[in-house]
């Protein structure tokens, strides 16, 4: 019996499960790369992303074992700015926390291509995969490739002029493993067995999406607001610098610049795209409350109306408690999350059809 049959137009149905491995595979992988997104958030709230100043593929994946390769870590930052300006204070024990933490991020990303590579080339011998699923999954082995690509990207941004890595190529990092995220969670749902209920009409698929693309420019937004350490300041709410729209939002020049580097403007925008989508999914639940209900396939809407406000409330208590790293980390992964559900909804409506 083949992987593949009865296949409906536009959709690839399952008869059989050997696909399940490969779910089970995929899921794992969506994890993963949560878990290194969160390793990441603590390395970017430590300070800790520009404490290994060089990279090195292979050999980086062992750290330094004695107390000269130590000395000689420690004297290649001592050379960056980030060090000169705002970290001459560090001891060499000050410096270990911190290498730690940028080098377990590193080692989770190399370890995520062994992940993604040896079970691929498994199923493949297996023939576990049709071509019309190997060929996607290979192109995100590469898209999961550019992310580490855009992770060294990143930090040599802080190595010459910047105290920090630049906020551009922090939203570009963190953007690109949110389109992993989905993209791992997506193909997961999309090869399912079973049938999945439910009356989908080209509205209902083109609101979903519509929320998809707003939680992740939610989520790039956010990564301005980390990159620019915007969380720090205008910690109140609702009022933001004691009003609902605060002075200051276009103060630079040209206009532009106050989206991606007024740390006023950037929390601003991140905290209206928040009110933004909590409207956009009250009127969701409205539309589905007289439009036949949550049997099926809309019962997604209201565990992503749920994630939405506990996300709200998350990002708020955050705020207001000066960015602790516990709910910042948090903040951040329920944002994936947030995505994730929100893909599933869209790769099961799609299944519908």
């Amino acid at each position: 019996m083949t992987a593949m049959q009865d296949a409906a137009p536009g959709q690839v149905s399952y008869a059989s499960d050997r696909l399940r491995p490969v779910r089970v595979w995929l899921y794992s992988l969506a994890a993963f790369v949560l878990l290194i997104v969160v390793v990441g958030g603590i390395t970017r709230l430590t300070e800790s992303g520009l404490s290994i100043t060089s990279w090195k593929p292979l050999s980086g994946v062992i750290p330094p074992l004695n107390q000269a390769e130590w000395e000689a870590e420690f004297e290649a930052y001592k050379q960056i700015p980030q060090f000169q300006v705002l970290n001459s204070w560090m001891s060499l024990d000050d410096f270990k926390y911190i290498f730690f933490w940028e080098w377990f991020h590193r080692l989770l990303a190399r370890a995520l291509g062994l992940v993604f590579l040896v079970p691929f080339v498994v199923f493949l011998f297996q023939k576990r995969l049709p071509r019309d699923l190997a060929w996607p999954l290979f192109g995100l082995f590469i898209l999961g490739g550019f992310q580490g690509a855009l992770g060294w990207w990143m930090v040599s941004s802080g190595l010459t002029e910047l105290t920090s890595v630049s906020q551009y190529r922090l939203a570009a990092h963190l953007t690109a493993a949110c389109f992993l995220f989905i993209a791992l969670i997506y193909v997961a749902r999309s090869i399912s067995p079973g049938r999945v209920l439910g009356r989908v009409t080209p509205f209902h698929l083109t609101t979903g999406v519509v929320l998809l693309i707003a939680v992740v420019l939610q989520i790039g937004a956010g990564a301005f607001v980390a990159g620019l350490d915007a969380g720090m300041g205008y910690q109140t709410w609702p009022l933001m610098d004691g009003a609902v729209i605060p002075n200051g939002l276009f103060v630079m020049d040209p206009a532009w610049r106050n989206l991606f580097e007024n740390a006023l403007t950037v929390q601003f925008i991140h905290r209206g795209i928040a009110y933004l989508i909590v409207a956009y999914v009250v009127w969701l639940l409205w539309k589905r409350h007289g439009d036949g209900g949550f049997a099926g396939v809309h019962g997604w809407l209201p565990r992503i109306a749920f994630i939405v406000l506990l996300q709200v409330g998350l990002g708020i208590a955050t705020l207001l408690a000066s960015v602790p790293i516990g709910l910042a980390v948090g903040h951040q992964a329920l944002a994936f999350m947030l995505a994730g559900l929100s893909v599933a909804y869209i790769a099961d409506m799609r299944r519908v059809r």
